[in-house]
């Protein structure tokens, strides 16, 4: 892995000054002993995209349920610079298309972002529509390192028969997909563990990665990790106050079972689209009383692990 730091130092024109909210972070880091951070769970996406994105935050659109004060908004650049500031050693990008036609877009402009952001995954989407297993195969055999899929903001299921020869090739090349399938912030007929467990039931050897914990299904997604081999978890905003007072309150009978579950969970922020400081997902990572290894395994190892290169 190249020297970050030094990287970061040498893009220091793009933000000048260091985040008020870094030195909170780089403590909590430091405190742990942890080389930095690897969060697979953060978003960057074209300019225009982004806008609409935050626009939908603004107005607590019919997919965010409620009012979400965003706490960090700026250019795609000043944002991966936040997150070195932080100690953030590895990001993602994760775009996700809401319609047919959309994906190659946001593709093309995710491994753009990745070449520029050398910190970044190169990641990519994909959507039901013919073709997306060709463009699916091409994108792996061009270094895409992870794919998200957003039931929830796409509307399709996951066992759409136009997307079974695109999980087909991502199994067979092992290559993590981070998928919004839980019906939080807002249920809808895409969402929930049925389906996604048919889809493995299909295809056992997907890597997945299930964002937000599967909130509020986490008993359920808990189970399909504990029983596929490489499905994950990520811990994006899943344990912090906001997510809480939304209902998502995470069963405290199921803290064993997640320790147990120490090597598959990785850490999700959904920077830079959250409401308070990110060292929240951190300290709330620590309140589960799981202990100083469980939590450099999520912070660092097991991103490092899932994503080697």
């Amino acid at each position: 892995m190249a020297d970050l730091e030094t990287q970061a130092a040498a893009q220091a024109d793009v933000h000048p000054d260091v985040h008020p909210d870094a030195a909170a972070v780089r403590a909590w880091t430091e405190r742990l002993a942890l080389p930095g951070l690897f969060d697979v769970h953060t978003h960057f996406l074209p300019p225009r995209v982004i806008e609409k994105v935050r626009a939908q935050f603004d107005q607590a659109g019919p997919l965010i349920g409620r009012p979400w004060p965003l706490r960090y908004r700026d250019t795609d650049a000043v944002l991966a610079q936040v997150l070195r500031d932080f100690g953030v050693r590895r990001f993602s990008a994760l775009p996700y298309a809401h319609k047919a036609g959309m994906a190659e877009f946001l593709n093309d402009w995710a491994a753009g972002f990745a070449a520029r952001e050398s910190e970044a995954l190169h990641c990519g989407t994909f959507f039901p529509e013919p073709g997306a297993a060709a463009y699916v195969s091409e994108r792996i055999a061009s270094g895409l390192e992870l794919f998200k899929v957003h039931v929830q903001v796409g509307a399709f299921h996951v066992t759409d028969p136009l997307l079974d020869d695109a999980w087909g090739v991502v199994a067979e090349a092992g290559t993590p997909v981070v998928l919004h399938a839980g019906s939080g912030p807002v249920p809808n007929e895409f969402t929930g563990p049925g389906p996604v467990a048919e889809l493995l039931r299909r295809h056992p050897r997907l890597t997945l990665v299930i964002a937000h914990m599967g909130a509020p299904e986490y008993r359920e997604f808990l189970e399909l990790a504990e029983g596929y081999e490489r499905v994950h978890l990520d811990t994006t905003m899943a344990f912090t106050d906001f997510f809480d007072e939304m209902g998502g309150v995470y069963p405290r009978d199921l803290l064993p079972r997640l320790a147990n579950l120490r090597d598959k969970v990785l850490l999700g922020s959904d920077f830079p689209n959250i409401p308070y400081p990110y060292v929240h997902q951190l300290e709330s990572l620590e309140a589960l009383g799981l202990g100083e290894e469980w939590l450099r395994a999520v912070c660092w190892d097991n991103g490092v692990r899932l994503f080697a290169r």
